[in-house]
């Protein structure tokens, strides 16, 4: 099953193409890194899925309703972005208790496992204004992951994070896709990607230049490593 599919889908920003003709399908129960240069598109992909930009050409599907200006289907997913902007007046539990209420869910409804165990607990009185970013990526993790999603979406989301923390965060999208929700994380660390990912998405110059399990992308190059398969799977075919 598909829980995301783009259909030729293209951005445009006056003349520049951030996105071109993305023709790409994530299916339930899996984990997809998405991986590219800077400047690859990957953000906008995200972006389009999220409904933070609507897309020039083509079509977003979730769950196998076609997205457009009605944003209630973003109520299935988490998202975690690698910088988040929230009110710095705020504590952190006002701003679980106020994203809970924007989800319109009840107190019971959510899952706050992360709150304790990135030893978040003791801080809830803290405002976000005083915190760190490491801390300020613990409190986004939670909001990414607290309403059980069923496809979560994660920006860089150990930038910053401290190695155990990290390890946390990572386990907890494994979770997510072990009961099968469609997992998306961008990272410029392969080590990441190669430990959780089920497929690869490279992205580079807007275009989708392959989308493969992890496998594949190994056995066509005969490496053994996904740094040392990738600039083998990106040369020029002579």
């Amino acid at each position: 099953m598909d829980n995301v599919i783009f259909s030729g889908v293209g951005k445009r920003y006056r003349t520049l193409w951030a996105l071109r003709e993305v023709d790409a399908s994530f299916r339930a129960g899996e984990v997809v890194m998405v991986i590219g240069p800077n400047g690859s598109g990957k953000t906008t992909l995200i972006k389009c899925l999220l409904g933070l930009v609507r897309p020039t050409t083509g079509t977003i599907r979730v769950n196998g309703t076609v997205i457009g200006p009605d944003p209630s289907y973003r109520r299935s997913i988490g998202y975690m972005p690698q910088i988040s902007q929230f009110p710095p007046s705020l504590t952190i539990g006002q701003l679980l208790d106020m994203m809970r209420d924007v989800r319109g869910l009840a107190s019971g409804d959510t899952d706050d496992g992360l709150v304790e165990d990135l030893g978040l607990a003791p801080q809830l009185d803290k405002r976000l204004g005083t915190l760190s970013g490491g801390t300020m990526q613990k409190v986004s993790a939670v909001l990414a992951f607290r309403s059980s999603p069923h496809i979560l979406v994660m920006d860089e989301p150990t930038a910053g994070l401290d190695p155990l923390s990290a390890r946390t965060v990572l386990r907890q999208a494994s979770k997510v896709r072990e009961r099968g929700g469609t997992v998306l994380i961008t990272s410029h660390l392969l080590e990441e990607v190669e430990a959780l990912a089920d497929r690869i998405a490279y992205l580079q110059d807007g275009s989708l230049r392959f989308l493969l399990p992890l496998r594949e992308v190994l056995t066509r190059t005969g490496a053994d490593r996904l740094a040392a398969a990738l600039p083998r799977m990106l040369a020029p075919t002579s």
